[in-house]
């Protein structure tokens, strides 16, 4: 809740492998995540499937369009541990909905969101005799999580209080800012509302 800018964290456990010998020393960990939003995995009532037409189109067709989607890319690097560490991985969240999670996340109303975590990376070690050893994280190493749609929303809530943002065309923003200004219309809501307002009464019939 203190971060500059939206951001989740979660928990990871790091442990080593217990083998014949004692554990070894890690000096640090630099690690690297890929998380994946895996839509597939959950199911949808109508009002969300109507919300999710822009990702998916029609709800006869997600067997075709539904697919895992990349989320976010993020690092660290963990300090040394001997047995067991447990750590944050901070993942920065946008509410720009020219951003396929974005629109995803703001199109469910409840339940749980399935995560994939894909890692890969490097550690560092000491050897037998004390010398630094250097070993890859294979991107094998994966883990699964649920995230609950609400975390989402209170975090968003808490960021951007009755608020969503729109990233608009630079010549559609001129165009709109034009609108505003010819009708003395205070702020961006009333001018998006006057247009709506419009369009509702030309269709009419």
């Amino acid at each position: 809740p203190y971060a500059a800018a939206p951001t989740r964290a979660f928990t990871l456990r790091m442990t080593q492998k217990r083998g014949a010998g004692e554990p070894i020393s890690i000096h640090s960990v630099a690690l690297r995540c890929q998380i994946r939003l895996e839509p597939g995995r959950r199911r949808y009532s109508p009002k969300e499937q109507e919300g999710l037409s822009d990702l998916f189109g029609e709800p006869h067709r997600w067997g075709q369009t539904v697919r895992s989607m990349l989320w976010a890319h993020t690092s660290i690097v963990a300090p040394p541990f001997d047995d067991e560490l447990l750590v944050d991985l901070p993942v920065p969240c946008t509410f720009d909905f020219n951003i396929t999670a974005a629109k995803y996340f703001d199109a469910l109303d409840d339940g749980l969101v399935p995560l994939s975590f894909l890692f890969s990376g490097t550690i560092f070690y000491a050897g037998d005799h004390g010398g630094l050893q250097v070993e890859q994280i294979s991107w094998e190493k994966e883990a699964g999580y649920a995230l609950p749609v609400a975390v989402w929303k209170r975090m968003m809530d808490l960021y951007y209080p009755y608020s969503a943002w729109l990233c608009l065309r630079k010549d559609v923003f001129d165009r709109l800012a034009r609108y505003k200004s010819q009708r003395g219309l205070a702020g961006w809501e009333q001018a998006l509302e006057s247009l709506l307002d419009e369009t509702q009464e030309q269709t009419v019939p």
